[in-house]
């Protein structure tokens, strides 16, 4: 069971607790988590994130390739497999990533956006 954050908090129930989320919300809440936390930042947990914030440094046709590398590699933990990643330009300066996972039967979709 996961709690559900939302830019950084935690979102109330409405009844004084916070939103709790199971089955795939939960494995997407942990997903998004992995890849959007900068790796090797909490020194107790140094293989939790990712190291996507780093695709800025790669050259335009190496950053696909990096991309699935380091997604594969913040995912490691969790009992998905990784289908395929996407990378789009986005908005001033930052790259929307899109990575399709499976989990026994169930497909699940994790997009982030990431500055370069």
């Amino acid at each position: 069971m996961e709690l559900l954050l939302r830019e950084g908090d935690y979102v109330p129930d409405g009844q004084g607790g916070v939103v709790r989320l199971e089955g795939d919300e939960a494995l997407l809440q942990r997903v998004l988590f992995r890849l959007s936390a900068r790796r090797g930042m909490l020194p107790m947990l140094p293989q939790l994130g990712s190291r996507l914030y780093l695709l800025g440094r790669e050259n335009p046709e190496g950053r696909l390739s990096a991309a699935k590398q380091y997604v594969t590699e913040a995912l490691a933990e969790e009992d998905v497999t990784v289908e395929s990643v996407e990378l789009e330009q986005g908005e001033k300066g930052t790259l929307l990533l899109r990575a399709c996972l499976s989990r026994e039967d169930n497909a699940v979709t994790a997009e982030v956006a990431i500055s370069v």
